[in-house]
């Protein structure tokens, strides 16, 4: 898994890169190994507005549907639309071209809620 310094996860399984006050986000190595095989990926639309925590879309695996949480309020600036054609990139590149979408994020003090990478770390290997 990626280690960043600008690199966040919620305890729901997403990351966030922080760049500016722009954030990409996308589901964990954990989060798709446990799901298996991404078949088809639910994205908001460009404009949408979530609330930390705020369910954004889901993902759709052979045998299960898992809703995705929001990491940090803020409105969605972009889409990945390779993976409506491609869903499979979130297993194979989950934290490149695997990213589902990218925001302005409105409130900074939210990432307090977020867990670092040995945070997470920790959190999934219990």
């Amino acid at each position: 898994m990626e280690a960043s310094n600008n690199l966040y996860f919620s305890k729901e399984h997403t990351w966030i890169k922080i760049e500016n006050d722009t954030g990409t986000i996308g589901i964990t190595t954990f989060a798709q190994s446990e799901l298996g095989e991404i078949v088809y990926v639910d994205l908001p639309s460009v404009g949408d507005e979530f609330e930390q925590d705020e369910v954004f879309g889901s993902v759709e695996a052979l045998k299960t549907v898992s809703d995705l949480f929001m990491p940090l309020s803020g409105e969605v600036t972009a889409i990945n639309e390779n993976l409506l054609e491609n869903p499979t990139l979130v297993n194979e590149k989950p934290f490149s071209e695997g990213w589902m979408v990218k925001m302005k994020v409105s409130n900074p003090n939210e990432l307090s809620n977020l867990l670092s990478h040995e945070a997470y770390q920790k959190s999934i290997n219990k």
